[in-house]
């Protein structure tokens, strides 16, 4: 039987699933980034029109407005996709493993770990500047082993996974808050505008290492993608079929954290965009598969056009965690109204 987003083709004897919906979709959020990259672009209080600004990212503008936008803007747009990336791929396989839409790594205490670590590291500073980025993933997998141990391991207990996660994330929270309230001015002053959320000052000096990090963990992320849709079945079906399960979910999880701990320590645990992009791409693709590249496209338009917004709707400069609050909190009672209906309407 043929899924319905689906057409078989053939060629020969061999034959194979083309999932047509999920390219289409594919296809639609990359002409979306095109456009947000473009705006991106734009987005700025030079005064430059949107025409020099094309011209300067393509290249073919004078010198001046092509060295602006390919050295100062490009780097800062290319990092807040590849960020946005990363948090959507986070997002889309801690809530297929977890069977929860709420449970993404801002929640359950992942990207509070790796923003703890990342804070630590400047602890009597008085540069204001953050730490290194590649703390990040250390704090955020410190975090991830915490709520798994108590959480009695990354079982299909999702709700427990849940819960002790935001416990975590709490307690962590407030350590850091602690940390940082203890700091000079300069220095909290500095760091806060990472801790909500910022890309302000990044390039290709972060860049180029996470692009080699997605390089290397988007296709593993795509391998366990396929095997957790076997695992929406129960346990034993999809150790009949040939899935180690215990594997299978312990592999998900790292990369998850490896994926979302990479993404704060170079962005700050940008908010909502892990709970966001799985939502929205599995609406796009298709309940019948585990939409990781539709993630990491809604993520990247998100933390793109998210940026781009926060330069332009104020005198200064609002961090692209702050735009995503404000926008994700209207999305998150539209996540918990659609699942409690869709409960009660099922039971009926």
């Amino acid at each position: 039987m043929t899924p319905p987003d689906s057409t078989a083709v053939r060629v020969g004897t061999f034959s194979w699933l083309f999932p047509y919906r999920s390219a289409l979709a594919a296809v639609g959020l990359t002409l979306l980034i095109a456009v947000v990259v473009s705006l991106a672009a734009f987005a700025s209080s030079t005064g430059m029109s949107f025409s020099d600004s094309l011209s300067g990212l393509l290249g073919t503008g004078d010198s001046a407005t092509v060295m602006l936008v390919q050295d100062f803007r490009l780097p800062r747009i290319a990092v807040g996709l590849m960020v946005g990336a990363a948090l959507g791929i986070a997002g889309c396989l801690t809530q297929t493993l977890a069977g929860n839409r709420l449970a993404t790594p801002d929640i359950i205490g992942v990207n509070e770990g790796a923003t703890a670590a990342v804070v630590a590291s400047v602890v009597g500073s008085s540069t204001g500047m953050i730490g290194d980025w590649w703390l990040g993933p250390l704090g955020a997998a410190a975090a991830a082993m915490v709520v798994v141990a108590c959480a009695g391991g990354a079982g299909s207990g999702g709700y427990r996974i849940l819960v002790v996660g935001i416990g975590v994330s709490t307690v962590i929270g407030a350590v850091t808050d602690l940390v940082m309230s203890r700091e000079n001015d300069n220095t909290a002053g500095g760091v806060f505008l990472w801790t909500v959320g910022s890309l302000n000052g990044r390039d290709w000096s972060v860049g180029t290492p996470l692009a080699f990090i997605l390089l290397v963990l988007v296709p593993l992320a795509l391998v366990a993608g396929s095997r957790l849709q076997l695992l929406r079945f129960d346990d034993d079906m999809a150790a009949t079929l040939g899935v180690n399960v215990r594997r299978v979910r312990a592999a998900t999880l790292a990369l998850a954290v490896a994926l979302s701990g990479a993404a704060v320590g170079i962005g700050g645990p940008i908010a909502f965009v892990a709970l966001a992009a799985p939502v929205v791409a599995t609406r796009l693709s298709g309940p019948t598969r585990v939409p990781v590249i539709g993630s990491a496209l809604v993520g990247a338009a998100l933390v793109g056009g998210a940026d781009a917004l926060g330069r332009v709707i104020a005198p200064v400069e609002i961090p692209v965690g702050v735009v995503t609050s404000v926008l994700g909190g209207p999305f998150l009672l539209w996540v918990l109204f659609g699942k409690n209906s869709q409960q009660q309407s099922g039971k009926a």
